[in-house]
């Protein structure tokens, strides 16, 4: 059976459809990943803890974000602090 040409755009619009999801997705889980590679580091080293926290509080504008993000600044800034104190 032979589709219209309306059947044949509607098919590539849900094809086009899936392939944005798809694409949405992928960015998520790579910036999931870079992220946790990001924090694990940061909260390691104090130079990258001290970076990641005035990146956060100068890019992150939205209250909603800044709340969330109170805790991680909290030991991003201890990490920062302990390069002065000889802590690991």
């Amino acid at each position: 059976m032979a589709r219209t040409i309306d059947q044949q755009i509607a098919e590539a619009q849900a094809r086009l459809a899936r392939l944005r999801t798809r694409a949405k997705a992928s960015e998520t889980r790579r910036k999931i990943i870079v992220g946790s590679v990001l924090t694990t580091e940061a909260l390691r080293d104090p130079k990258i803890a001290r970076w990641m926290a005035a990146t956060l509080r100068k890019n992150v504008t939205r209250e909603v974000d800044q709340k969330e993000l109170v805790g991680l600044l909290a030991e991003l800034d201890a990490k920062a602090q302990s390069a002065g104190t000889g802590e690991p």
